[in-house]
């Protein structure tokens, strides 16, 4: 008796909980997070000069710091606290591929860089990474709801688990850390799973028409 198979549907990509490709995502966060480290290397080589290109609060001179604060950090020690969540949270972001990777991360990048211009402290300069790994992390907490999917929920919930107590950090209270950078980069995840589920009922209504 011959063995019989059918072929079965493709998973879901905006439901995978991992990448499909985990080479080419390992290396594209490697490579983004090797780019923060070479960028600090030539600040510290400048003397830290670059550190002043930073988001300043309501001036215009301080604006395009929008585009350049997340790729700056005010020491190595700065850096090293941001390694490991953007090497985590960037990697497990890409699971819906490099394009979405892309959106999602542009989204929280602009939204949270806004954020702290708009409400940012006068007279300071907000730099770092950290605005970006908590709009991932927040990415990632609520994609499974928005897409109804199981994995992703308990993938939410073992990075609640682990990281639950950084979410202290979207509130006002340390000296010297940026609360705003925090918490509109955790606003732009949760804006980036809501568009992006959205955008694949909608694909998955064309489908079915």
């Amino acid at each position: 008796m011959a063995d019989m198979s059918t072929p079965t549907a493709p998973a879901d990509p905006a439901k995978r909980v991992l990448p499909a490709d985990s080479k080419t995502a390992g290396i594209t966060v490697l490579a983004f997070t090797v780019l923060l480290y070479l960028v600090e290397l030539v600040d510290a080589g400048l003397h830290h000069r670059l550190d002043d290109e930073g988001i300043v609060p309501r001036t215009l001179v301080g604006l395009d710091g929008v585009a350049w604060a997340p790729l700056l950090h005010g020491s190595w020690g700065h850096l090293f606290a941001n390694t490991i969540p953007v090497l985590v949270f960037g990697f497990l972001a890409l699971a819906s591929g490099l394009g979405r990777w892309l959106a999602v991360t542009g989204l929280i990048w602009v939204v949270s860089g806004l954020g702290v211009w708009l409400t940012g402290d006068s007279g300071t300069s907000t730099i770092g990474a950290s605005g970006l790994a908590f709009g991932w992390l927040a990415y990632l907490l609520v994609r499974g709801l928005f897409n109804r999917a199981f994995g992703q929920l308990v993938v939410a919930a073992g990075l609640l688990l682990v990281w639950g107590g950084t979410l202290w950090g979207l509130l006002p209270g340390n000296p010297g850390i940026s609360w705003q950078a925090h918490l509109f980069g955790a606003l732009g995840g949760v804006l980036a799973a809501w568009f992006a589920a959205a955008a694949d009922r909608s694909k998955a209504r064309k489908r079915l028409a």
